[in-house]
């Protein structure tokens, strides 16, 4: 079974491991980010609490890059505070959040005790994106039933046509936004939670950074977003290249498939159901065997995590033809 010595043997060996687990980009980081943590550090600007409200420019640039002018935020470590802050703030005991698993339950789902909407777009595991008329459905039906969206757009930069749901529904929508992702800071944990003001007002009792986020992640995340014009073209290009890449290797084994092609993200799901094979199997032979870290599906969904694994392909070609050399050979072996 798959377990945390998983990942505590793909940290010993961080260096030789295809990291195609966690959806992490694991390609060279722009130089100025590099160099923003660097001044940041000999400036020993960590010898001081940051300003509670990010350092200077950091949240403007936000606003800019999501066109949200008049948006309010709460800098966070990572995106995942940011949704646990709103949903303490936002709901109380007996109150429902309608979510995916891995895609979007059935919407008569929904009872008098839901209270939010969850979307997360594009979709992790899935790599599906939502179309704009998709994204004003939603909205349409967080309106009718007077609920909170939290619209989790982690993965947007991956996708060059991403709507957000404040176009459709700005006084109730909430974003949860990262740079883990894309511009590869996933273990300098910053992000924010974005919303109209008088929201992110009702959530500040609950953000427990009172002395403020990483003053160096702030910086790195400041200098990705003025440099990201000249970094995000090549990252969508190694994905597109990877993405071909896994779709062929997954083409010659039997029985395994992608469901959604081309991700809208920078993950697959494969489809193993029909071969008979346990993903958490896949997971731990392509890991110790051939270096390669891929996740169970079991991480992510009760119902449905023992028919897939996912594979992120924010890595090097290189990398990524490791994965495509090892996993049909893996599958061979276990399917006999």
């Amino acid at each position: 079974m798959t377990s945390k010595d998983n990942f505590e043997f793909a940290h010993e060996h961080r260096r030789e491991v295809a990291w195609m687990s966690q959806n992490t980009n694991t390609l060279p980081v722009h130089p100025s980010i590099l160099e923003a943590i660097r001044t940041s550090a000999d400036e020993r600007e960590f010898n001081l609490y940051p300003p509670k409200a990010g350092i200077f420019g950091l949240s403007d640039a936000i606003r800019e890059d999501l066109g949200l002018d008049d948006a309010d935020m709460i800098l966070t470590n990572g995106g995942i505070e940011g949704e646990y802050i709103a949903t303490r703030a936002l709901l109380k005991a007996g109150d429902e959040a309608l979510s995916t698993d891995p895609s979007f339950l059935p919407l008569e789902s929904i009872t008098p005790a839901t209270k939010m909407l969850l979307a997360i777009d594009p979709n992790n595991p899935l790599g599906s994106g939502y179309s704009r008329s998709q994204i004003k459905g939603l909205a349409d039906i967080a309106r009718d039933h007077g609920l909170w969206l939290m619209d989790d757009i982690t993965y947007r930069d991956f996708n060059a046509d991403h709507v957000l749901a404040t176009d459709f529904y700005p006084e109730k929508t909430l974003l949860s936004y990262s740079f883990s992702k894309a511009p590869g800071l996933a273990g300098l944990r910053i992000g924010a939670i974005i919303g109209p003001p008088d929201a992110i007002k009702s959530l500040r009792r609950f953000d427990t950074n009172v002395l403020g986020v990483n003053v160096l992640a702030q910086c790195a995340a400041l200098a990705a977003l003025q440099s990201k014009k000249e970094w995000l073209p090549g990252i969508r290009r190694i994905c597109a290249k990877n993405q071909e890449t896994i779709r062929h290797t997954v083409a010659k084994v039997d029985g395994a498939s992608l469901p959604v092609f081309p991700s809208k993200a920078n993950m697959f799901v494969i489809d193993l159901a029909p071969t008979g094979v346990k993903p958490e199997v896949v997971e731990e032979r392509l890991l110790f065997d051939h270096l390669v870290h891929t996740r169970a599906g079991s991480y992510l969904s009760k119902k449905h995590g023992g028919e897939f694994l996912r594979v992120s392909f924010t890595v090097s070609e290189a990398d990524c033809k490791r994965f495509a050399d090892s996993f049909p050979a893996v599958m061979d072996k276990l399917a006999k």
